[in-house]
């Protein structure tokens, strides 16, 4: 197939944040596929806006600044205000690509970034932060996640700080207003990226909705959001994307459609 037609047909429901999902959806219907939006997360300013005003104000007290996501980035670049300019001695770390760019286009340099998975093991992977003693590193990100990286980073000698730039929230929707969509024939494949996501759209189904949802086939970011579908009972394995951006999610789609007219009946 060419790229243009690597996903004739194929309904995929879009869950990325609104305002974050234009990109996706355009690749996906781009490939000749049908995507349907459902934001299963949403993104919030933080409720301590003194704790991010202060950070950026002793920015320099730091040797690095990880931005954990694409939102991490956004937010914290909103109140840059608070600076002058960037500290040139402190570094710039991010977990993912599309996190680079949105620094990028702000008109910073990232220094570190994973080259393929986009997650805190692949950051921790790097050589650069396989010993931390002495250095002082300041984490932006959402309310909650993982600790992975602030626990390893202190136990390779870092002094590690988190701020948090926004909060997600799981959206306010009717369970009702959403049985039609996990009705058989109407969505092809789900795409998830984080397990927040994935959480929220289970909750978001409703007990009516929720054993016909897990009927869907997914897509998803890693082998977390695999081990949380088995967890709360989809039925069948998930197809792991490369990685979370919007390139590997469509080409983890293509394959799944490739996957799909093989194994489909004569």
């Amino acid at each position: 197939m060419s790229p243009a037609d690597s996903l004739q047909g194929l309904r995929v429901l879009v869950t990325r944040p609104a305002g974050q999902a234009d990109r996706l959806h355009d690749l996906i219907a781009a490939a000749g596929g049908r995507p349907v939006r459902l934001p299963a997360i949403e993104i919030h300013d933080t409720q301590d806006m003194e704790e991010l005003q202060q950070a950026l104000m002793q920015l320099e007290r730091y040797d690095l600044a990880v931005f954990i996501s694409v939102n991490a980035v956004e937010k914290t670049m909103e109140y840059c205000r608070y600076l002058s300019q960037w500290p040139a001695g402190v570094k710039i770390a991010t977990v993912g690509a599309r996190s680079a760019e949105a620094l990028e286009s702000c008109g910073l340099s990232v220094d570190l970034v994973p080259e393929h998975r986009f997650n805190s093991e692949a950051l921790l992977a790097l050589p650069e932060l396989r010993d931390m003693t002495g250095r002082r590193v300041v984490i932006f990100r959402g309310n909650g996640g993982r600790d992975k990286l602030r626990e390893t980073l202190v136990e390779r000698g870092a002094e590690v700080d988190y701020v948090e730039v926004y909060r997600r929230a799981c959206p306010d929707v009717d369970p009702g207003s959403l049985l039609h969509l996990w009705q058989p024939g109407v969505l092809d494949v789900i795409t998830i990226t984080s397990n927040e996501t994935l959480q929220n759209l289970f909750d978001m189904a409703g007990s009516e909705g929720q054993a016909a949802l897990c009927d869907i086939p997914l897509v998803v970011a890693s082998q977390r959001q695999v081990a949380l579908a088995e967890k709360l009972g989809f039925t069948r394995e998930p197809l792991v994307a490369e990685n979370a951006g919007d390139d590997a999610i469509v080409d983890a789609l293509a394959r799944f459609m490739a996957n799909r007219d093989t194994t489909a009946p004569d």
